[in-house]
C-alpha cells in the first residue's frame, strides 16, 4: 500500500476521531465548482451507527453549521488535471465554510465522479449446518466472494453486501442472531481508477486536511436525490454536473450499479460559445437563463441579446432567437441523455419492480429536460432536490447540491462494507478465504 493511498479501514477510524471532536467537512469536488458543507454531530448520535447491516439510515444526528462552493478549477471530467489549481480552490472553500461555521476543520470526506466507475456483482454462499448467524460466518460468506479481475491500475472504492439469503428466504437486510442451513450474499462491487483516487488523495492531504472518507458522487447523489420507496422499489439518478454525468441503480436501498458519462453542462456552454461565437462566461448565463430543449412557435420571435465586450459596436450588439439557442443546446443534451439510456440497458435497469428515474444535479435545471429525459429514457422521470437537512442555507438546496447532501448523510450513517467485517483467517483456511484476505491486504 502507497503512502498517497490511505485504506478504508484507516479513513474510517479517522472518521471516527473526526465524530468525537464533533466537526467534520463534507468536500464534493466536481468539474464546475467545489462544494464544502461543515457539520457538526450533536453529542447523543455523535457514534451512532446504524447497527444493521448496509442500510440506509435516517439524516438526524448533525447539522450543517458553515457552507461554501468556489468556482471548480483544474479537474476535468471529475478527474483532477492541475493538482496546483485544485488546491487552491479546495482551500478556498475548506477556508470560506469554515469562517461561517466559525470553527477550525481538520477531518474532510470527499467525493468525486470521474475516474472510469465500474460495477461488478458478486455472489457466494456458506452452509452453516443449523447455527445462529454471527458476525463471523457474514465475514466468512463475504470473503467466500469470487473478486473478478478487475484489471492494473484499479481500485474498489465501494463493496457492500446488498441481500442476503438465509435457506429459501431471500431479501433479508441482517440475518445475524438467525438460525438456518445456507447464508448466501449477493454484493455490490464498484471499482475505479487508481491513478484518479490517489491525486485525490494527494490533493486533499497537500490542504493539510485529512481524509477521513472517500465516496462516489453517484452513490452520494442516489443518497440525496431518491426518497426512500424509489431506493427499496428500485430507481434511477442521473446527476448531470458539468464534466460528467453519473449514474447510480438503487434497489433495496441499496446502490447495485454506478456509471459516469465524461459529458456535461460544460459541454452544453462550450457548443454554445463556439455556435454564438461568445466567450464561455457569456454562453453559460444565456444558457441559465434562456436556455432550454424544447422550442415553441413563440421562440421564433423570442430574440436574446447576447452581448459581447470585443468593443465591435455592431458585433456586440448581436441578437439570436431563443428557438436557435434551443437548436445549439438540445443535439449536446440528447447526446447525453442517449449515453445515459446504453448505461441504464446494460445495468438491466427495465427489469427493476419500478423504473422511477430521477434527475439532479445543477445541469437538470435547464428547461423543458425532465420531458425530453422521459421520451429518451422511456420511463418515469422527476427532477429532484437533495432531502432536506438541518441547517443547510437556502443556497445549499438546489440540485447542485445532491451529492455533498447525500455524503453528509453517508457521514453520519455509513454502509457497512466488505472491509469492515474482520475476516477469521484461523478458523477457515480455504482457498477463496485465503485469496480474499490477500485481497483485502493488497488493497487496503
Amino acid at each position: 500500500m502507497t503512502d498517497l493511498y490511505q485504506s478504508q479501514r484507516a479513513m474510517r477510524q479517522m472518521r471516527r476521531q473526526a465524530m468525537q471532536r464533533g466537526v467534520v467537512a463534507i468536500l464534493d469536488i466536481g468539474s464546475s465548482k467545489i462544494a464544502c458543507l461543515v457539520l457538526r454531530f450533536d453529542g447523543s448520535n455523535r457514534l451512532s451507527e446504524d447497527n444493521s447491516i448496509g442500510s440506509l439510515a435516517g439524516q438526524s444526528g448533525f447539522r450543517v453549521i458553515g457552507a461554501a462552493t468556489t468556482r471548480s478549477r483544474g479537474v476535468q471530467f471529475g478527474e483532477i488535471t492541475a493538482m496546483q489549481e485544485t488546491e487552491r480552490a479546495i482551500r478556498t472553500a475548506v477556508q470560506a465554510a469554515q469562517k461561517m461555521a466559525g470553527v477550525r476543520v481538520d477531518h474532510v470526506i470527499a467525493s468525486f465522479s470521474g475516474a472510469n466507475p465500474r460495477s461488478y456483482g458478486l455472489d457466494a454462499q456458506l452452509e452453516l449446518d443449523g447455527q445462529e448467524v454471527s458476525e463471523a460466518e457474514i465475514a466468512q460468506v463475504l470473503a467466500a466472494c469470487e473478486v473478478p479481475e478487475y484489471g492494473v491500475g484499479r481500485e474498489v472504492l465501494h463493496a457492500q453486501p446488498v441481500n442476503f439469503a438465509l435457506d429459501n428466504r431471500s431479501g433479508l437486510a441482517d440475518p445475524r442472531g438467525q438460525l438456518g442451513q445456507t447464508l448466501a450474499v449477493d454484493m455490490h462491487m464498484l471499482t475505479v481508477d487508481t491513478g484518479t483516487v490517489q491525486n485525490l488523495v494527494r490533493c486533499i492531504q497537500r490542504c493539510d486536511l485529512e481524509l477521513a472518507g472517500i465516496a462516489s458522487s453517484a452513490y452520494a447523489s442516489g443518497y440525496a436525490a431518491l426518497v426512500e420507496d424509489e431506493q427499496e422499489l428500485g430507481a434511477a439518478c442521473i446527476d448531470m454536473g458539468g464534466g460528467s454525468t453519473s449514474i447510480s441503480v438503487f434497489m433495496k436501498k441499496h446502490m447495485i450499479y454506478a456509471d459516469a458519462v465524461r459529458m456535461g453542462g460544460d459541454h452544453i456552454t462550450s457548443d454554445i460559445s463556439m455556435g454564438l461565437g461568445v466567450p464561455m462566461a457569456n454562453a453559460e448565463r444565456i444558457k441559465t437563463f434562456c436556455g432550454g430543449v424544447h422550442a415553441t412557435g413563440v421562440d421564433d420571435r423570442d430574440m436574446i441579446d447576447i452581448g459581447g465586450d470585443t468593443g465591435d459596436w455592431e458585433h456586440d450588439r448581436r441578437t439570436v432567437s431563443r428557438a436557435e439557442l434551443i437548436g445549439i443546446m438540445r443535439p449536446r443534451v440528447e447526446e447525453i441523455l442517449e449515453e445515459v439510456r446504453t448505461r441504464l440497458d446494460a445495468a438491466g435497469f427495465e427489469y427493476l419492480p419500478s423504473q422511477q428515474i430521477v434527475l439532479t444535479g445543477g445541469s437538470s435545471q435547464i428547461l423543458g429536460l425532465d420531458g425530453l429525459a422521459s421520451r429518451i429514457l422511456g420511463q418515469q422521470v422527476r427532477l429532484g432536490r437533495p432531502l432536506r437537512v438541518h441547517g443547510l442555507p437556502q443556497s445549499a438546496t438546489g440540485p447542485g447540491f445532491a451529492a455533498a447532501v447525500g455524503l453528509s448523510l453517508f457521514a453520519a450513517h455509513p454502509q457497512d462494507e466488505w472491509w469492515d467485517f474482520e475476516t477469521p483467517v484461523d478458523r477457515h483456511s480455504s482457498r477463496s478465504l485465503s485469496r480474499a484476505v490477500r485481497w483485502f491486504r493488497d488493497n487496503w
